[in-house]
């Protein structure tokens, strides 16, 4: 038993520890009771406003002298604002547990996760000229955009060409459906509405849980970390919020600890497939602490020299690189040992590893901010690994490997053999589906190669009727993921080709076909479905399977005179296409728009616009967002932008996850890159088995054929025809400014099935903007395409990589 001097030394250990923080909620209270905001208690703790917001949160805690000081400020606003939501009865709450100082590779737990936004349609938006409304209709309130500007500018034109006039900012016409309504946290309760409100499904952008459930034990921190580096300290943020303090003093140390100490790394997708080696993302600061420089000298080859230090580092430690050398995606690794990989990969964020048009706004973001966000992608795509085109093709790999365990009978062991449905070797493409550089097209004249492309094209204006020009609008609707939505069940040839003379055509049967489709004689007014110009065919060419099935779907008489077929074929897109359509749909569910294909169109549309007035919105300048959407003038600073950061976040998700879909597809027919490159050579991509330019002919067929039929049932059912069509966005003429006023509805107001439906899944429709009517026929008549800048404010569809 203990003396008492034994027991009086424990109690007075206890007596000298240090004041415990309150928990991370109370910190929050009592910060918003002061009307102190994070960006001026960062200034007071001489931080930055991230550090300071990790504090609040509990995700990491301040050094000893900051941390005192802390406690005193919350102590004395404590006294001042005291909680009076407490029990009144007096019972005692134990104070939260804060972690004790971390060693490294120890994280510190994250702060509970914002409160979950409920997204609500009221029956009617408020008229533009309505007074402001009363307090207790407040949240029912939603104040319409003014009507389009009449006026017209012009924006920069191509090199030779005289300036298109600029489309008016009009992506939200006046008469839009009412917009759904955020309900605030539940500390700030909306006031009810005076009727009922339906709520769609959905919750907003969610944190990753710091550790899942079902999380892989080998793998306890998450796939990623965003790694930053501040008054000589480096952090890791994982995707979870967890904070870990990395000891790593150079590259070839932070990937050793990447390997062994930090818990990185995420499980297989495919059982025959490999772990997915951890991804360290280097900010600035921390690029600069680990001996990169701030920028690339090497513009054209893309990667450090040979000789520089941090290479020579990484070769004494015996770490290799891969062919494509130290560049803004590094690929760092050792010979596996045990079964088990030893590579990581390391994304260099100032040489610009992330591409504006892929990640947009993603060079804003706090380390812990793009630590969520990439956690959000690696957890519904793949922990990235380079440009999303690069994602888009290794995930093809991914959930179909190439190789797979296979019994010797003959020895009794395991050896590697193909995997069914999956491109096991690289295959040569027949002439017509090679590009022309390649060896086996060189010299073939251009008549003579498949061109299957998405659509560019405008209707001759000579071709518009006096009653389509006097229609005050022009409409533009974009098929959700449109190339996504042509792969599931598409069969695509998996082996080499074989050539043909005068065959039966079989649409079941991958392959190009030289076939004449010019004598199908089919409206001008819609584009041609053979074509990526939408110009009719003048005599034999050569198509894909989906085109020409779609061509006898017309009525054409279909009378091959070769082709090149595959009879080794499969589904081989499926899994590529339920993994990211099921990512896309997690996504939109985050942002509050309702994904059922059975939902109300008018709702959907509400919703996309208020995600996109969130999204767009200055989280320093409230009023604007306030002044559109009357109800969120309840909400608190601090909440509201916490919401626009969220939309923000899922936005640019949703941006790379449609980014990873077409450049995954461009992927499969890459070209030769270099200014050494001549003609006839082959060139690296041409090793790979992914790359088979023949399934990006299938899958970009069936794509522009969807679209096309699309059409032609509009036409037939209300006589009504594009004016344009960019890849997967039309225009049409409209007598209102929604593409409600113009979509067909059965009898009970539902959807006619099979030409355009507003849905937020992948194939069906929203709205891409609305101008007007007189701006799209000057556009066409000047050689533009209206649905190019449809959007308006400058927006050109082209330079933006849509």
């Amino acid at each position: 038993m203990s003396t008492q001097d034994e027991l009086f030394s424990r109690v007075d250990a206890l007596l000298a520890r240090p004041d415990e923080l309150p928990p991370p909620a109370e910190r929050k209270r009592l910060r918003r009771a002061a009307k102190v905001t994070q960006d001026e208690l960062a200034a007071v703790f001489e931080v930055r406003r991230e550090t300071f917001a990790a504090w609040e949160a509990g995700r990491n805690e301040p050094k000893p002298a900051k941390r005192a000081a802390y406690i005193r400020l919350l102590a004395g606003w404590a006294a001042k604002y005291p909680d009076l939501a407490e029990d009144e009865a007096g019972a005692e709450s134990e104070p939260g547990l804060v972690e004790g100082e971390a060693g490294p590779g120890v994280g510190k737990p994250a702060g509970p996760p914002p409160e979950p936004l409920a997204a609500a349609v009221p029956d009617a938006a408020a008229p533009a000229t309505a007074p402001a409304p009363a307090p207790a209709a407040a949240a029912a309130s939603v104040l319409a955009p003014p009507a389009p500007a009449a006026a017209v500018s012009a924006p920069v034109a191509p090199a030779g060409h005289a300036a298109a006039p600029v489309a008016p900012s009009t992506s939200h016409p006046p008469t839009r459906p009412a917009a759904p309504q955020l309900t605030p946290p539940a500390a700030k309760p909306a006031p009810r509405a005076t009727k009922p409100i339906p709520q769609p499904t959905g919750q907003p952008l969610p944190r990753p849980a710091r550790k899942p459930a079902d999380a892989d034990p080998r793998f306890p921190h998450g796939p990623l970390a965003v790694v930053d580096a501040l008054d000589g300290e480096v952090t890791a943020y994982c995707a979870g919020g967890l904070v870990l303090d990395c000891p790593a003093k150079s590259v070839a140390s932070l990937v050793a600890w990447a390997l062994e100490d930090a818990g990185l790394g995420a499980p297989r997708l495919h059982r025959h497939g490999k772990d997915q080696d951890p991804l360290i993302v280097l900010t600035a600061a921390a690029a600069e602490r680990f001996g990169l420089p701030a920028e690339l000298a090497d513009q054209r080859g893309w990667r450090l020299p040979d000789d520089h230090k941090v290479i020579k580092q990484l070769t004494r430690s015996r770490w290799k690189l891969t062919q494509r050398g130290f560049g803004p995606w590094a690929r760092i690794y050792r010979p596996a040992q045990g079964g088990r990989r030893q590579c990581v990969q390391l994304s260099v964020l100032p040489w610009d590893a992330l591409d504006s048009r892929a990640w947009p706004g993603a060079g804003g973001l706090t380390p812990d901010e793009l630590a969520h966000v990439l956690g959000l992608y690696a957890a519904r795509v793949l922990t990235p690994r380079g440009s999303t085109a690069v994602c888009g093709l290794e995930l093809m790999t991914a959930l179909r490997p190439a190789t797979r365990p296979v019994k010797d009978e003959t020895a009794g062991s395991y050896v590697s053999g193909p995997n069914p449905v999956a491109l096991t070797r690289p295959v040569d493409p027949a002439p017509p589906e090679a590009p022309p550089e390649h060896p086996v097209a060189v010299g073939r004249a251009q008549e003579d190669f498949l061109d299957e492309e998405a659509y560019q094209w405008v209707r001759d204006v000579q071709l518009l009727s006096d009653q389509e020009c006097l229609l005050p609008w022009a409409v533009g609707m974009d098929i959700n993921t449109a190339f996504l939505a042509a792969a599931p069940r598409l069969t695509v040839g998996l082996g080499d080709p074989v050539h043909v003379s005068a065959p039966v055509f079989d649409k079941k049967t991958p392959g190009s076909w030289l076939v004449d489709l010019s004598h199908l004689d089919l409206d001008p007014r819609l584009p041609s479905p053979f074509t990526p110009t939408g110009e009719r065919p003048t005599g034999p060419g050569w198509y894909a399977t989906t085109t020409v099935a779609y061509a006898a779907e017309l009525g054409a008489d279909i009378r091959p005179l070769e082709a090149y077929l595959r009879h080794e074929k499969g589904p081989y897109l499926d899994p590529w296409h339920d993994r990211l359509k099921d990512a896309y749909l997690a996504t939109m569910t985050d942002l509050s728009i309702p994904v059922a294909k059975d939902a109300d169109p008018s709702e959907v549309l509400a919703a996309m616009d208020l995600h996109r007035a969130l999204r767009n919105a200055d989280g320093n300048d409230l009023t604007a967002i306030r002044t559109l959407y009357l109800h969120l003038a309840t909400w608190a600073d601090d909440d509201l932008r916490s919401v626009i950061r969220r939309h923000a976040q899922g936005a640019m998700v949703l941006s790379a996850i449609k980014a990873t879909v077409k450049g995954g597809i461009g992927k499969l027919r890459e070209r030769p890159q270099g200014r050494g490159y001549r003609d006839g050579q082959r060139w690296p991509a041409l090793e790979r088995p992914t790359w088979s330019p023949h399934i990006r002919a299938e899958l970009i067929g069936k794509a522009r054929t969807n679209m096309h039929r699309k059409m032609h049932k509009l036409a037939q059912l209300t006589g009504r025809y594009p004016l344009a069509v960019l890849s997967d966005c039309v225009v049409y003429p409209s007598a209102g400014p929604s593409p409600l006023d113009l979509l067909p509805r059965n009898d009970d107001g539902t959807p006619v099935f099979g030409t355009f439906r507003i849905g937020a899944t992948p194939g069906l429709a929203k709205h891409e903007g609305t101008q007007q009517m007189m701006w799209a026929v000057d556009i066409m008549e000047q050689g533009y395409n209206p649905a190019r800048h449809i959007k308006g404010d400058d927006h050109d569809a082209v330079a933006e990589g849509e």
